[in-house]
């Protein structure tokens, strides 16, 4: 693979929906950041507002336009489009997710850019007729390249008639690995004496929204079975959402909510990673996960539901366990399985942290990119 640093550095141009918190978000914050180290000049558009988090591109240098999209068809963000398109002619135009490529498309009809690339972030849609779909069907024709971010949604999205210029094909997001540090007994510790809990509990980490799709509930019943064969574990759930109150509720008519913490939404998920003994996803869909990405990268061994892309981070027996989606018995079994044999579980967590440096970095994903922006890979 060609090193993008040993090449002409180009104009690129990101357009999201927002900056706010989540794993596109974050994704295309690092990738900006990787392309600028390699010498390439970037901007990102916001499609709606900036968001929370544009102030770590700004902070840098880095210039983010808010278009201040309003409900339904909005001429005047369109307008705002389309003259920040305008000041960088002959740009490669990266665009994330169906409604900011489908609005960039029409903003920059007959400007000069230089080629049009999308990323498709997880699944796609659930409604795969729905009008916003059809409008970025409609697109393809100006559109060189669809990435989906694992090779689950890039079938799919060829069985829904996805078909650009010149190619559709999977482009696995990356992480920064180098920020994770390893699981450690000291960070384990530290974490146990915040939590109040012993020092010989072994904590179930998740990490993710509380919604219906992340499945929490199932993860709750399935904690409370391994809980009652092993009474010195416990549960952290970092994230939140509409789902908290009925899930602590869940944990208290379960008999376990001592043992259960809700950590909420965190700035601190990297050190809280490293406190886990056993990191979990119980999801009932899921693209290509960047809470699975930096479980491995904090070398924790991990039990996942055999959803959407998690098979192509996490191989079964290798680096942790798959598991149904929506059974609970089989998630305790894995989980109770990997809780009793320490030893194993270690060496699980340290193949998915080599994984994840030679696989899943920002640099590695960067450098794809950068080939597809040039056209080599057509």
């Amino acid at each position: 693979m060609s090193d993008p640093s040993q090449q002409s550095p180009l104009e690129i141009a990101h357009v999201v929906e927002n900056l706010d918190r989540g794993g596109l978000e974050r994704m295309v914050i690092d990738l900006v950041g990787a392309q600028r180290a390699a010498g390439h000049r970037c901007r990102v558009a916001c499609l709606y507002e900036a968001g929370a988090l544009a102030h770590e591109l700004e902070s840098q240098g880095i210039e983010v336009h808010a278009c201040r999209k309003r409900g339904g068809v909005d001429a005047g963000a369109l307008r705002r489009l389309r003259e920040w398109l305008r000041a960088a002619p002959g740009a490669v135009v990266h665009t994330h997710n169906a409604n900011a490529h489908y609005h960039t498309v029409a903003a920059g009809l007959g400007l000069p850019l230089s080629r049009t690339i999308n990323t498709r972030h997880g699944m796609g849609a659930s409604r795969p007729r729905s009008r916003g779909e059809w409008f970025y069907r409609r697109t393809m024709r100006r559109t060189d390249v669809v990435a989906a971010v694992c090779e689950a949604a890039r079938q799919r999205f060829a069985h829904q008639g996805v078909r650009p210029r010149k190619r559709l094909l999977a482009v696995p997001n990356g992480i920064r690995v180098e920020a994770f540090a390893a699981a450690s007994h000291e960070r384990r510790l530290a974490l146990r004496n915040v939590l109040g809990l012993a020092a010989d509990v072994r904590i179930v980490g998740s990490v993710g929204r509380l919604n219906p799709v992340k499945d929490q509930a199932t993860l709750l019943s399935a904690f409370a079975s391994a809980h009652a064969q092993l009474p010195d574990t416990a549960l952290a759930l970092v994230g939140d959402g509409a789902l908290r109150e009925t899930l602590r509720s869940q944990a208290a008519a379960l008999g376990v909510a001592d043992a259960v913490r809700f950590l909420g939404d965190r700035s601190d998920v990297r050190q809280l990673l490293q406190g886990f003994d056993l990191f979990v996803l119980s999801s009932l869909s899921e693209g290509y996960s960047m809470a699975l990405l930096e479980a491995c990268a904090s070398a924790l061994p991990i039990v996942a539901t055999d959803v959407g892309g998690n098979r192509e981070i996490v191989v079964d027996g290798r680096n942790g366990a798959l598991v149904p989606s929506a059974n609970a018995d089989a998630l305790t079994d894995a989980m109770s399985a990997l809780l009793r044999e320490p030893e194993r579980a270690e060496r699980m967590g340290q193949a998915g942290r080599d994984w994840a440096l030679r696989e899943a970095s920002i640099e590695t994903m960067a450098m794809r990119y950068d080939r597809l922006y040039r056209g080599a890979d057509e």
